[in-house]
Formats: C-alpha cells, structure tokens, sequence
C-alpha cells in the first residue's frame, strides 16, 4: 500500500484557501495535466450504491459558453474568465429505478457483481428507493436524489483543486430547463436519460478573497 504523505495542516489550509471565486484571471489557463487529475477525483467519488449517476460536461468552447451566459445568472462573471467550466449532469429517474438498463448494466459490466448477488442486490435498491426512502413514486425527489450523488464529486473536485492551487466556483444560479433545451438542441445531452445538476468553474483567481466566515465548532457539532 502506498503511503499517504499529505499532512492534516496541508489539508486543512487546502480548505482555508478555497472560495467561490467569483471572477477568475482568464490569461491563466490549467494545465491538462492537472485538469485531468480534477476529473479523476470525480470519477472515482463515492456515489448511493455506488450506481455514478453523473456525467461531467468540460465545455471549453467560447461560442457554448456565450449561448449558456443569458440562462446563467450565477456564472456572469466566471463563464468567460474560467479556464475551465463544467456542467455536472445527473440521471433522470427513469434510469435510477432498479429494474433500468443503466441499473442492471452498471452490476453486470461495471461492478462485474456475480448473477445471484445481481438479484439480491436489486431488490435491497428496490425497498429503499420504494420504502426506505420513498423515492419511487416523486420523480422529482429521485432526480434530486441522483443530483445528492453528484455533489460529492462536485466537492471532491473542488477540494482536489483547492490542494494543487486551482480556484473553483461551484453554481446552481441557472435556468434549469434553458440550459437543458441548449445541451439537447447541441447534441450534448440526451434529455431521455440526464438532467443538469449544477455548474462548477475552474481557475486562477483575480482578487483575493475576504476571509473566511464559518459558525463555530460549538455552533455546528454536536456530540451525543
């Protein structure tokens, strides 16, 4: 097993250094290496069942960021300075119920599970989509539940960043089914299986920040 070398300090001051960057320097492009060690934290985020119901749209070209900047009125400032700009898109429910295509394909080819685990484990994510959770029958509560999954590789990817030096913005200011019609008009997104999640841009930061605000460790942790 390797040995982890990062220290909890250096981790920590990843955390201090992280901010909604509002306004990145757009001379100051990230490099692919680094870019792809980014993605690569998503990729391998842990996700409910571990069914990644996410896929991470890189759009870096100019004339798609211009026609997402008039839905977009939490990305004003960081759709044309980011070096580079994601569009987190998450599954529609279709997809996440247990008998889907996608379901089954991920058990059998992704997580090569054996055909009688396959069976039981369908119907464990059957009761808790239907019981546990009650999510079956809303589609909008099980879309937002598959976009719960894609936040966690949103955070990863934005706490890997912050740990090599790289800004990020994460951002839900959009109009959902505005941004949705142009990824389906583009080509971009297959509107019979995803939905947009959220936003997130990457870069080099223009000012610095104000210092960090956050309650107290009195305020936020309870122990029992």
């Amino acid at each position: 097993m390797e040995t982890l070398t990062t220290t909890k300090d250096q981790i920590l001051s990843a955390y201090e250094f992280r901010h909604a960057t509002k306004e990145f320097d757009s001379h100051k492009k990230i490099s692919d290496s680094d870019f792809d060690f980014i993605l690569e934290t998503g990729r391998l985020s842990p996700s409910s069942f571990g069914f990644e119901p996410w896929k991470f749209v890189v759009v870096q070209s100019n004339a798609m960021r211009e026609k997402l900047l008039p839905y977009s009125w939490g990305a004003q400032k960081q759709l044309p300075t980011a070096s580079h700009f994601v569009l987190i898109l998450s599954r529609l429910p279709e997809d996440m119920v247990a008998s889907s295509d996608y379901i089954k394909s991920m058990m059998e080819n992704v997580q090569q599970l054996p055909a009688e685990v396959i069976q039981g484990r369908e119907k464990v994510y059957d009761a808790f989509l239907k019981s546990d959770f009650g999510l079956e029958e809303n589609k909008r509560a099980l879309f937002e539940w598959g976009c719960r999954q894609t936040y966690i590789a949103l955070g990863n990817m934005m706490t890997a960043a912050a740990q090599i030096g790289i800004d990020s913005c994460p951002i839900e200011g959009f109009n959902k089914q505005e941004i949705e019609r142009i990824l389906s008009e583009e080509g971009i997104m297959d509107a019979e299986h995803f939905g947009i999640s959220c936003m997130v841009a990457f870069g080099y930061r223009l000012n610095e920040p104000r210092g960090k605000t956050r309650r107290s460790v009195d305020q936020v942790i309870e122990w029992v």
